[in-house]
């Protein structure tokens, strides 16, 4: 959906091609479909708003335990997850542009765990990358001030070699950025016409405890479908309009979003922000990491179903299926009621973005994906791959050469896609963005303009967010210093 080209008819799957080869699977995994099956009889859980002081100097406080415990997915019994101030997930935290806000987490864990903020633009040493572990029983408050437009970000753990492991237990929550000028008469009432919406998947042992392993090269493809860390669920409408907040929080994989009855629907934001005008569109493709807000229009009493629909893969069923490609998932069932509060039309103007500064840019550097490997490299902690000025705009050209997909996520910075295999991306992925999917042979040209944090003993990361293959090493490191 970057073009037509790259996000609907390249290649996802052939990854699957050195997953039989490599893991010696005996049959291929067959595609997997919901639809129809689900009764939708779960109300969808709604993440609570994370509550919060203010301290003496105004900052904004909040709390985040690390924990373990169980959850209720499937009839047969509970399942061991981990959460944070809870079970399973975590609150949504929310807070302005403007505002200083710390985090206190507290690591009630048994093991060592971090806590990154993904999209946020906040000093390195609070990013909550592999350098920033919490042991078991000790506390990690990192304090920044927001300075963003108001976006949909996230949270999660990115503990060095384990953070699949951690995220497939539970551990993911959102983080949601306000600022003045976001009152343009968007659906904004939390709960009500503004709903987050977490996806992921999952697979169950005979006991219910999650599967952590599979021979997919991917990553953990599940076949139950988690949205907010509900099974089998729907969501009572009361609005004409309701904006969702899509966080694909899934490890593998990608969720390709449309409607059952192929209905139109409006993309107005993207990883880092409101889009510059509203975009109609039936299909929206998320990797994992990816975020989007859309607003859809309801009817009073229908009962249209939230769908992952098959992506034109172009590739063998067998290599399609290996990675997803051919699933067809039935995700959330909207109860519209009889009568709906009317809402207004979508304004035509959403946000102002200046043009990235490329005749000013300072460096043009390449990123090749392929196998495990950034640059032919392996993740080496003590090992720093760029260094960039505070303040300066750089071009970064990052190709997939690989037979398996990936796609690339940059800690610290917003940025902006210039090019697609050569080509514009779509209007859905014309704003702020901090995360690029990159199907087998696809390129991106993308603008970084870096913040003001200039830190040259502590590094920022680049890595897939397919998280398996972060954890295999996929990553790289930059630091930003003063120019």
């Amino acid at each position: 959906m970057y073009s037509h080209v790259s996000r609907r008819t390249f290649l996802l799957g052939t990854g699957a091609a050195a997953t039989l080869l490599l893991a010696g699977c005996s049959s291929p995994r067959d595609p997997i479909s919901t639809a129809g099956t689900l009764d939708f009889a779960n109300p969808l859980s709604v993440p609570p708003l994370a509550p919060s002081t203010v301290a003496s100097d105004g900052t904004k406080v909040f709390k985040l335990t690390a924990e373990a415990g169980s959850s209720r997915f499937l009839p047969g019994g509970p399942t061991p997850t981990w959460g944070y101030n809870g079970a399973f997930l975590g609150p949504t935290l929310r807070a302005r542009r403007g505002e200083t806000v710390r985090v206190a987490i507290q690591n009630a864990l048994e093991e060592p765990t971090t806590v990154h903020w993904h999209g946020m633009h906040l000093p390195a040493i609070y990013d909550g990358g592999p350098h920033q572990v919490i042991a078991p029983g000790d506390e990690f408050a990192p304090e920044w001030t927001l300075d963003q437009p108001a976006a949909t970000l996230w949270y999660h753990p990115h503990v060095h070699k384990q953070t699949e492991e951690q995220m497939t237990r539970g551990l993911a929550g959102m983080f949601i950025v306000d600022d003045d000028g976001q009152d343009l008469g968007l659906p904004i009432e939390y709960g009500v016409d503004d709903i987050p919406l977490i996806l992921q998947d999952r697979a169950f042992e005979d006991d219910l405890a999650f599967k952590m392993t599979s021979d997919a090269q991917t990553g953990l493809l599940g076949d139950t479908m988690l949205i907010n860390g509900t099974v089998n669920p729907h969501l009572a409408v009361t609005t004409e309009t309701v904006r969702f907040r899509l966080l694909n929080a899934a490890t593998a994989r990608v969720f390709n979003f449309g409607f059952s009855d192929n209905r139109e629907f409006t993309v107005i934001g993207s990883d880092g922000g409101l889009l510059p005008a509203p975009v109609g569109v039936e299909r929206l493709l998320l990797s994992p990491g990816e975020r989007a807000e859309i607003v859809v229009r309801f009817r009073p009493g229908e009962q249209p179903v939230l769908k992952s629909f098959p992506q034109e893969l172009g590739m063998s069923e067998a290599f399609n299926n290996e990675a997803g490609g051919n699933d067809i998932l039935d995700l959330l069932q909207f109860r519209a009621a009889a009568k709906l509060s009317a809402a207004p039309g979508l304004p035509p103007v959403l946000a102002t973005l200046e043009p990235p500064a490329l005749k000013t840019s300072v460096a043009t550097r390449s990123f090749i994906l392929k196998g495990m490997y950034i640059n032919g490299k392996l993740m080496d902690m003590s090992r720093i791959d760029a260094a960039v000025g505070a303040g300066t705009t750089e071009i970064w050209n990052v190709s997939n050469t690989d037979s398996q997909p990936h796609n690339f996520h940059v800690h610290g910075v917003q940025f902006r896609i210039l090019e697609i295999n050569g080509a514009e991306p779509g209007p859905e992925f014309s704003g702020w963005k901090d995360t690029v999917f990159l199907p087998v042979r696809a390129s991106a040209r993308i603008a970084l303009t870096f913040g003001r944090y200039a830190d040259p003993a502590t590094a920022y990361m680049y890595h897939c967010h397919f998280i398996r293959h972060a954890d295999h090493g996929m990553m790289g490191q930059f630091t930003v210093i003063e120019t």
